[in-house]
């Protein structure tokens, strides 16, 4: 069975770096592969009947030579710096 796994990219607090949750419930941490480059991350992963499996497109682009990944509790966790952090953003007014 392929399924898609649960994916959350989110900018920190200081919108310098990406954060980036991968939920692989059961996976040991040697059957995972994380791939990223500068506008896209790739996730494989497999357990006993089960291969996880996406690609994603990343909006600004990072630094992937920078990432770090720690896996936790079935949660993978990929941390990369910006290329250049969002510092111009612009507030929109939500009526």
């Amino acid at each position: 069975m392929r399924l898609s796994p649960v994916t959350c990219a989110y900018p920190d607090d200081k919108y310098e770096n990406l954060q980036i949750e991968v939920v692989l419930p059961g996976v040991e941490k040697e059957d995972i592969s994380f791939k990223i480059t500068d506008v896209s991350f790739y996730v494989r992963a497999r357990k006993e009947g089960v291969t996880y499996l996406d690609s994603y497109s990343i909006s600004c682009p990072v630094n992937p030579g920078k990432a770090v990944a720690k896996y936790s509790n079935g949660v993978l966790k990929v941390t990369v710096p910006y290329l250049q952090p969002l510092e111009n953003l612009v507030d929109v007014k939500i009526e």
